[in-house]
């Protein structure tokens, strides 16, 4: 096997609780479980010799790889071609669709030989705790079981195994027509292991899982010129969200570098209160009320918690928490691990989550806005914490922060940050007027007019004609602020947010792609350089169709398209090559793409009538 394939070269699965990535040459070389931030049990893709792996394929290394998904599902299908016959394996993760997590796991690997005659080779080799445990194979005739500290991995397969040290092996040669299958399947230890497999059992549970992601998908409303897109933006949205408490993760990796060999290799296994929020009006939009509706009881008890946290002197809401809510993230580095193509160190845990970072509170608001009949049911008591709430943010908003990309080069007065501060209160306003609920409408209008009148008195540069990344300093431009028009901070067609626009097309776009922002003219206390932010890209469309400017818009958007990879999915950037960076898939690509389309669908649709 190749011991780091390209980023992009990687399907999804998962089961709405934990997730695994594999190969276009059949290899898992991530997993963790039994959640997604959970100590892993493959992780090859962070280190090819101590990480573990799981392989399924013909041991024919010229043999020609291709991938897809099964329409409309997260059933991915790795096909190889040979001459001397044709194969597949599909890989899938029975759905836990419950609200109670579960600690047992799944992965299915069926193979079947479509025409000629095709041999078979599996590997199995688990490294548990990212590679720090050791385990013990115990071989028996039917089943084979690891055992690491606190976990336990049972396999069975339709085929002989046999031990290689502590790991698994064995070969299958199936003729045209003819199937096997290997079940991976991970819990406690002591849990009761998985029945013998039988090729009939998984098929039919294969189609039974196949059912379950076409009936949840075609209860989109999504109508417009890009369904294949949006679609399977919305199924990896949905893989990976926690299906127990409704959060999503930022992304099912960590570790994988912005720049290869650099030090920006972020653990993205967490939900952030900005993407979760931003992903109400998405999901709302297509139709998935459930979802919307999941993350906001999530984000409710968050801030319901506000008032402990602000009696220790901390803000109201930490900016990413766990899936459970769990707001502790201590970040470490794994120094066992070389990183994906050498890219150390590997980091465990985020330490941002300490950040200051005051946008949140517009997202958070802005998310209870879109979502105003869910919000409704938080009653009395949940408005009395979310005004507690705002009246912290009327004494704090002026204050210097981190700032939305989490840079470590110490805190600045940025922009984007008062533009969402000024949405809190602007969004707050709204629900109070409209629900006829008490708050402290002079301060919170007094507020919001300060930040309004600040921002375009400080957060405008005469020399660049466009409104800049942070007060004072060099003037530079940031991506962040496409998301002005959207929260209605300024018209979409004004001339200072027209000029806006222009600076960054000359600044930040590169070839329809944008970065956030210029790390040489504003440091951010981190070595290396990035690539192209996808988000970004997404969210200039969605500015670009807002201003009327619909040709550009449909080109830059057209040609993202291409930047995807071979099963539509994104990574966080684009690097010089057209290459995907960053962890993989990431949600906030996935959800700005559909924000993109629904607002570029609806320009075009009034633009023709």
């Amino acid at each position: 096997m190749d011991r780091y394939p390209p980023i992009a070269e990687h399907g999804l699965i998962g089961d709405l609780q934990t997730a695994a990535l594999v190969t276009s040459r059949g290899v898992v070389d991530w997993f963790a479980a039994p959640r997604f931030d959970s100590p892993s049990i493959f992780a090859a893709l962070l280190d090819h010799d101590r990480g573990g792996y799981f392989r399924l394929a013909p041991n024919d290394p010229d043999v020609a790889c291709k991938q897809l998904y099964y329409p409309d599902t997260a059933l991915l299908v790795t096909r190889f071609m040979s001459p001397d016959g044709v194969g597949e394996v599909i890989d899938w993760m029975p759905p836990n669709t419950g609200r109670t997590p579960t600690d047992r796991h799944t992965i299915v690997r069926t193979v079947r030989t479509v025409r000629g005659t095709v041999h078979y080779d599996m590997e199995c080799r688990p490294r548990f705790d990212y590679g720090r445990a050791d385990h013990d194979l115990d071989l028996r005739p039917d089943l084979a079981v690891f055992r690491a500290p606190g976990v336990c991995a049972y396999v069975r397969s339709t085929f002989p195994v046999e031990r290689d040290g502590n790991d698994l092996r064995g070969s299958v040669t199936l003729n045209v027509g003819q199937s096997a299958a290997v079940v991976l399947t991970v819990c406690e230890p002591g849990g009761e292991p998985p029945p013998p497999p039988t090729v009939d059992g998984i098929t039919r549970d294969l189609w039974g899982a196949a059912d379950f992601w076409q009936g949840w998908v075609h209860g989109s409303n999504y109508r417009g010129r890009w369904p294949d897109m949006v679609n399977r933006s919305a199924i990896t949205l949905k893989l990976l969200t926690y299906a127990p408490t409704g959060a999503p993760v930022a992304a099912a990796t960590m570790g994988l570098p912005e720049q290869v060999g650099g030090e920006r290799n972020w653990d993205y296994r967490y939900t952030w209160v900005r993407d979760g929020a931003l992903s109400v009006r998405a999901l709302l939009d297509l139709g998935f009320v459930e979802e919307a509706t999941a993350f906001m009881h999530w984000l409710g008890d968050r801030v319901r918690e506000a008032p402990e946290r602000a009696a220790t002197s901390r803000e109201p809401l930490q900016i990413m928490y766990r899936v459970d809510g769990e707001p502790i993230l201590t970040e470490e580095i794994l120094g066992h691990l070389e990183g994906y193509r050498g890219s150390a160190p590997v980091r465990l845990g985020n330490a941002a989550a300490d950040q200051l970072q005051l946008d949140i509170y517009g997202e958070a608001m802005y998310a209870l806005s879109e979502g105003r009949e869910i919000a409704l049911q938080a009653g009395y008591r949940g408005w009395k914490l979310l005004a507690g709430m705002m009246d912290w943010l009327a004494d704090s908003w002026d204050r210097p922060d981190e700032g939305i990309w989490e840079t470590r080069g110490g805190r600045q007065d940025f922009t984007y940050s008062r533009v969402m501060c000024w949405a809190a209160f602007d969004r707050g306003l709204r629900l109070a007027s409209d629900f006829r609920r008490p708050a402290h409408t002079e301060r919170w209008t007094r507020t919001r007019d300060a930040i309004l009148e600040q921002v375009m008195e400080r957060g405008w540069n005469d020399q660049l004609q466009a409104y800049v990344q942070h007060y004072g300093g060099a003037p530079v431009l940031d991506a962040s602020l496409l998301l002005m028009p959207r929260v209605g901070f300024v018209a979409p067609r004004d001339p200072s947010w027209l000029s806006t626009l222009d600076a960054m097309d000359r600044t930040l776009v590169s070839d329809s792609l944008v970065y956030r922002y210029d790390p040489a003219a504003s440091p951010d206390g981190l070595r290396g350089s990035e690539g192209t932010f996808s988000l970004c890209t997404f969210l200039y469309v969605d500015a670009l169709a807002r201003a009327g400017r619909l040709r550009p818009a449909r080109y830059t958007f057209e040609k993202m398209h291409t930047y995807a990879n071979h099963v539509g999915l994104f990574a966080e950037e684009v690097g010089p090559s057209g290459e995907q960076l960053g962890n993989f898939p990431q949600a906030f690509t996935h959800l700005s793409l559909i924000m993109a389309a629904g607002t570029l669908d609806e320009a075009l649709d009034r633009q023709r009538g």
